[in-house]
């Protein structure tokens, strides 16, 4: 599957420190230590409707490990799926009477453009479901031959407790596991399963929904064991970071490591788990079931600044849940056009500074409320000097030297 384009990325002068992220499965910030290129896994959309504010508030974390790895010097491979076969998807084409690949392929373009428009660093391949499942029938042979594979009809169920390891990626305990499994896409309460947690690798054909052809008989995967399968043939085994919005810890991060490390029991999944807090509206965090979502798309279409909305989602740090409102926008459109003023001086206060702290807070857990902030003083200063008559600043060369940082690490061209 095509990606988008990628933005020019400048290559800085000196490296940043190395990227520290706070892993979900210790609760504590570990460094990363990529051995060759950085590998990176984030989960991607499944293609019903646009491109929500949650959505684009998990990309642009990921794309800040993306930028902090770069400025530290590394390569990075990042990989990243489309969920172009799913239940909801599939319902979502049955009730507007549209055919689910045209669906698919109209919203995946959309997310595209989005993407595009906030300068998301495009990963390196770009995997959908559909394109994937000779990849996730491989996968599931091989569990098959570990023992950790059953049938309940014409499904396959994959079983938790073949992993010994299961449960260390969310750390919760099996009630509060029970608590959300259903409501995140299991059927905890199916009769024939042998533990509720159990998992669906292969869903049989069903009346009216696509299938392919398989060893187990016509139907098609789930959807843990696709993103599985795609990362550790694209990433290989104990990647870097799997990466993904905190609604994704359990059940879908739990069962991929699972199912992972069940057919290459000498392996770990990921060496670490970054998740992103949600974005809530209306007082409810947004969701394509609620209907309280604010469209990328929409904003572009009402002419907003790309780069204002960025510059919302950057102000809050990426793992915080946080609501979004018509207020931070408008606040960030005037902060985006102070910056523009004071880098358009050319001259203004020490930028060296600034740049340290910029790449400092982004290695510290992509931090970037903090590299704002020292934007933001920054830009006080220099204006500050402008606005006293101050014909001379310390730093004649600032906007030159601020440029390609706030590019390469915020991914803000201004």
């Amino acid at each position: 599957m095509r990606a988008w384009s990628s933005p020019v990325v400048p290559e800085l002068t000196s490296p940043g420190p190395a990227v520290r992220v706070f892993d979900t499965p210790t609760g504590r910030l570990v460094e990363t230590s990529p051995e060759g290129p950085a590998r990176l896994y984030v989960c991607g959309i499944t293609p019903y409707d646009a491109t929500h504010m949650g959505h684009a508030a998990t990309y642009l974390a990921f794309d800040l490990l993306n930028r902090a790895w770069r400025s530290a010097g590394h390569a990075v491979t990042y990989v990243q799926n489309v969920t172009d076969v799913d239940d909801p998807l599939l319902e979502r084409a049955d009730k507007v009477k549209v055919d689910w690949v045209e669906l698919a392929e109209r919203e995946t373009e959309l997310f595209r453009q989005d993407m595009t428009a906030l300068r998301i660093l495009p990963p390196d391949h770009y995997i959908g479901a559909v394109e994937s499942i000779p990849l996730a029938i491989d996968l599931i042979v091989r569990l098959q031959d570990a023992g950790a594979i059953y049938q309940v009809d014409t499904d396959l169920y994959f079983s938790v407790t073949a992993d010994p390891a299961f449960g260390e990626v969310s750390g919760w305990s099996r009630d509060e596991m029970l608590r959300v499994f259903g409501e995140r896409g299991g059927d905890p309460d199916r009769a024939g399963k042998r533990d509720p947690l159990d998992c669906v690798v292969w869903r049989g054909k069903r009346e009216g929904e696509p299938s392919w052809d398989s060893p187990f008989g016509p139907g098609r995967p789930g959807w843990h064991v696709e993103c599985a399968a795609i990362a550790l043939e694209h990433l290989g085994h104990r990647f870097d970071v799997q990466g993904g919005g905190s609604d994704l810890v359990f059940p879908h991060h739990e069962m991929c490591a699972g199912e992972s490390q069940v057919a290459s029991p000498d392996h770990r999944f990921a060496a670490a788990y970054a998740h992103a807090g949600m974005v809530a509206y209306d007082g409810e965090k947004m969701s394509k079931s609620k209907g309280n979502l604010v469209f990328v798309s929409a904003l572009r279409n009402s002419d907003v600044d790309p780069m204002a909305i960025r510059f919302v989602l950057l102000r809050h740090h990426y793992r915080s849940d946080w609501e979004w409102t018509d207020d931070q926008l408008w606040d960030a459109v005037d902060a985006v056009g102070q910056w523009r003023k004071a880098l358009s001086l050319g001259a203004g206060a020490p930028a060296a500074p600034v740049i340290e702290a910029v790449l400092a807070a982004l290695a510290a857990d992509l931090d970037a409320p903090r590299a704002l902030a020292a934007v933001d003083e920054w830009v006080a200063a220099t204006l500050g000097d402008t606005e006293h008559g101050l014909a001379d600043t310390s730093d004649p060369d600032a906007s030159a030297a601020l440029l390609p940082v706030l590019d390469a690490a915020l991914g803000l061209a201004l």
